[in-house]
């Protein structure tokens, strides 16, 4: 089974960018989509972004759409999260998951596996 490993998380001003990544240290990613969830402060987890399995589908939820790019690259077994113009409203710990199929999906149940999280701190 994947363990997937983040990293890049940190703090930043509104406005800046951050660029997020996350690798599997076991199992190969390249068949299955890939997606961010995020935790802000006494919020539930929520879908940020999608990838499928060949990058040719991406998804977005609304309030990050036009500021954050997800990519991957299957030869690294790792996939990126691209945040530009972060805004306070950005802080919360950000998860990677891998889908249990190809297909991008904005469910967490759809995901089988999750990273530990990477806290982003964004100042005003």
């Amino acid at each position: 089974q994947a363990r997937l490993v983040e990293s890049g998380g940190g703090l930043a001003q509104a406005g800046n960018s951050l660029r997020l990544s996350c690798t599997s240290s076991g199992g190969v990613l390249k068949w299955n989509a890939m997606a961010w969830f995020r935790q802000g402060p006494e919020k539930e987890r929520e879908f940020v972004a999608a990838i499928s399995w060949s990058g040719g589908t991406t998804e977005y939820a609304n309030s990050v759409k036009g500021r954050f790019t997800i990519s991957r690259d299957n030869t690294q077994n790792t996939v990126f999260l691209q945040m530009d113009d972060l805004k306070p409203e950005d802080t919360a710990v950000y998860y990677c998951a891998l889908a249990k199929t190809s297909a991008t999906s904005r469910r967490s149940a759809d995901f089988g596996s999750w990273g530990q999280g990477t806290q982003i701190t964004v100042s005003s």
